[in-house]
């Protein structure tokens, strides 16, 4: 009996051990009595005892969440053991195999989604951006930027800029688009395309393109100027050629300038682009009246002044910009040069005729009767009637003084029954002698036989 009931105690108590506080097995002597193992199982039972225990590794995280509530609780009843135990966390589960996916392996699905997430991401950040700037942007959000050398200007220089408004003319629109086609037109053959008048021509490059390809001359300017000061240079040269043709001056136009070209003035750019149009008699309709209202600001005394200008670009045209028919001088000029010299001579002995009455003489025709001064006088002298003097200007030196006193002398014309030239003004302003032996000659016609 004695060894029925130390077995299976010594076998409970040293499974349970096996750590540095050990519960030493009950050994009974022979001597005991049952009654006195019974009294003695009994009061083992009565008194349960915590027991440290080190548990094996392989054990588990189970054993370790229990041990650990175990010493947490130095004395304790089998209850709260029990309660323990149910507390203890459960065994985690081991963690799955991270398997990357091949960017191949991608579905068509994958990455539309993907893009969109970026896409509500990139417009979140955009909304974020544009409320940011709103509240910190000044009052007037719409307010141009400037940079600095547009406003730094020298004592009494003047820049000037089109009202933001005058850009919402569609005539001002078309104007600018006739023009670009134009020169696209013109230079297609060098493959060059111009999409905006003052970014492609400040530098002068497209200029003397465009030099070169009305006149059929070679300038002698470098191709491509990178720095600054080679773009002014070069310019200089376009404009002096231009200005040659145009029949100006050696101070050229107050309408356009290197400085003002090469400032990406648009207004100095569209003069000289609409006085090409029509003195090269390009196949092109100009828009008719076409203004711009532009602020002129200048530096006078250290302060800035600015004033409104309202800019005439185009004035009505009546014809397009097309060649006349051939007519009799087309043939004197082409097949019949000797007899070309003979009507010069006889239209200079009639203007002479008339203009000897106030003391005044013509020998060469295209270039005295340029500027309409001669041309207007003679109207008065074949008619009989005199010419208010502020009707036109005495001593023209701009050549839009020179068109008009020449337009002036043609309404003149009409007035009195002659037809309208078909020469325009700008082809007489600009000596061009076949036009002016065709105005003269009409005159002739008509008025060869009075005294």
């Amino acid at each position: 009996m004695e060894e029925e009931i130390e077995r299976p105690i010594e076998k409970v108590l040293f499974r349970q051990s096996s750590t540095e506080q050990r519960l030493s097995p009950v050994h009974l002597s022979e001597e005991d009595s049952d009654d006195a193992c019974d009294e003695e199982i009994a009061k083992i039972c009565r008194t349960p005892k915590i027991i440290d225990v080190k548990l094996k590794p392989e054990d588990g995280a189970f054993a370790y969440s229990e041990t650990q509530d175990k010493r947490r609780t130095s004395v304790g009843t089998l209850k709260d053991i029990k309660s323990s135990r149910k507390m203890a966390s459960p065994r985690p589960k081991s963690p799955r195999q991270v398997v990357l996916k091949n960017d191949k392996e991608e579905s068509f699905w994958d990455k539309i989604g993907t893009l969109g997430r970026k896409k509500r991401i990139k417009e979140v950040q955009e909304v974020e951006s544009e409320g940011k700037y709103a509240i910190d942007s000044p009052g007037s959000p719409n307010a141009p930027i400037v940079p600095p050398e547009e406003y730094a200007l020298d004592e009494n220089e003047e820049r000037c800029m089109i009202q933001p408004h005058a850009f919402n003319d569609p005539k001002l629109h078309e104007l600018m688009q006739v023009l670009i086609e134009w020169i696209n037109d013109e230079l297609a053959s060098q493959r060059i395309i111009v999409q905006d008048l003052a970014e492609d021509l400040y530098d002068g490059q497209v200029l003397q393109k465009l030099f070169e390809k009305l006149t059929n001359d070679k300038l002698d300017v470098p191709e491509v100027t990178q720095s600054e000061e080679g773009q002014r240079q070069k310019l200089a040269v376009v404009l002096a050629y231009f200005n040659r043709v145009l029949g100006l001056q050696v101070g050229g136009s107050n309408k356009w300038s290197v400085e003002a070209i090469h400032s990406k003035n648009l207004v100095a750019i569209l003069h000289l682009l609409v006085a090409l149009a029509r003195h090269f008699r390009a196949p092109i309709r100009l828009p008719e009246h076409v203004s711009v209202d532009v602020i002129v600001v200048q530096k006078l005394y250290g302060q800035l002044n600015h004033r409104m200008v309202r800019e005439n670009l185009t004035a009505s045209y009546d014809d397009v910009g097309m060649k006349c028919e051939r007519d009799a001088f087309d043939a004197l000029f082409d097949h019949a040069p000797d007899k070309l010299q003979v009507v010069k001579k006889s239209l200079v002995t009639f203007v002479n005729k008339h203009l000897n009455k106030i003391n005044l003489e013509v020998t060469e025709l295209e270039t005295q009767f340029h500027d309409g001064v001669y041309l207007t006088l003679l109207m008065g002298l074949l008619e009989g009637f005199f010419v208010p003097l502020y009707s036109f200007h005495l001593t023209p030196k701009e050549f839009e003084q020179k068109v008009h006193n020449v337009s002036f002398a043609f309404e003149l014309m009409e007035d009195v029954g002659i037809a309208k030239p078909k020469s325009r003004p700008e082809d007489i302003v600009n000596q061009d002698l076949k036009s002016t032996l065709r105005v003269l000659y009409n005159l002739f016609s008509k008025y060869k036989n009075v005294g």
